[in-house]
């Protein structure tokens, strides 16, 4: 199957969080990224690569995700991907050129994914800074993924395989299914789990060792942050994995190693039994607090009304979804 478009990668995740000093902190000391800049008390970017920024924290009333960017191949792409977003009745916002400045992007577009409400960006160009990442207390890889918690799973796993490209890697059966951003070849940069609700279930930073695993595992138990699964294997991505809360509660997990997929001739998607030997092969089970806290910014209610004042089997994409607010602006012209 052929897309119009070609994904480079997970670019970064803005996060809201409601104290920003103690949010920099925490990511900065325990987590281990590095601070790019700060803006005004409102928002901070932060990095684990050369990219000028892999995590945005926002200052906001409630702890959530704000939008998921994935990088895009080159410009052409982007192109395509806006002429055919918009052939969906999506509505496509374009980031206003004072933010992509602020951004450090050269081009970027937002829409929504109508099922869940999420926020997703797509750009091309970020700056690339001179320094290396610092790998102060960690050898973190990459932004590894991001996991949404969605009530409607199956509805919501079909809108984004058919309308954005992502391909499948595995499903737990009735409860998850993971996905990669192609040709990106890991096994998972978005993955969906079901719910009672639409929500943040987790963020991922991939590292290079079992060591960073392992010594994060007694930094934080140290510093008294609360532990949350692991540390494990999952089976899906055959990963050791290692979850513990930020200090609004949402979930950051550490991950070591990750099944890789070519761009042509990959295995086809796994169906797995659902149960906890397909969570944890070594037999561990999460905390009730596990994946529970980051709501999906937006108006989720006026999103719900409209789609139900769409009527037939192809509704999500007759009717283009509500846009979006952001609660706290940092600027009048800039979402943020």
């Amino acid at each position: 199957m052929t897309f119009p478009f070609r994904y480079k990668k997970l670019g970064y995740v803005a996060l809201n969080v409601t104290d920003l000093d103690r949010s920099v902190a925490f990511y900065r000391d325990l987590v281990g990224l590095d601070v790019t800049e700060n803006v005004a008390g409102k928002l901070s970017f932060l990095r684990c690569s050369r990219d000028h920024h892999n995590i945005v924290l926002c200052k906001a009333s409630e702890p959530g995700v704000k939008r998921i960017a994935f990088e895009l191949e080159s410009e052409a792409d982007l192109a395509a991907a806006r002429a055919h977003l918009s052939g969906l009745g999506l509505e496509v916002r374009e980031v206003a050129e004072d933010e992509r400045r602020a951004l450090r992007q050269r081009q970027a577009l937002r829409f929504v994914v109508p099922p869940c409400g999420a926020t997703v960006e797509l750009y091309c160009g970020m700056m690339y800074m001179a320094a290396p990442f610092s790998r102060r207390l960690a050898n973190i890889e990459r932004l590894g993924h991001v996991v949404l918690a969605v009530e409607r799973l199956d509805e919501t796993l079909g809108w984004i395989v058919s309308n954005l490209g992502f391909r499948v890697s595995d499903v737990v059966e009735g409860f998850a299914a993971f996905l990669r951003c192609h040709p990106n070849p890991f096994h998972h940069t978005l993955a969906l789990v079901r719910t009672g609700g639409n929500h943040l279930h987790h963020v991922n930073f991939m590292v290079r060792d079992i060591d960073d695993v392992g010594r994060a595992f007694h930094r934080l138990q140290a510093n008294q942050v609360d532990i949350v699964f692991g540390p494990g294997r999952h089976q899906p991505s055959e990963s050791i994995f290692l979850y513990y809360l930020d200090p609004d509660g949402m979930t950051v997990e550490y991950s070591f190693g990750m099944e890789e997929f070519g761009e042509h001739g990959a295995r086809e998607p796994r169906v797995l039994e659902p149960g906890p030997a397909s969570l944890d092969s070594w037999g561990g089970s999460p905390a009730s607090r596990f994946g529970k806290v980051g709501r999906i910014e937006g108006r989720r209610r006026e999103l719900r009304d409209r789609e139900r004042a769409c009527r037939g089997r192809f509704a999500d994409l007759l009717c283009p979804p509500m846009q979006l607010s952001c609660e706290e602006p940092l600027a009048e012209k800039c979402e943020w």
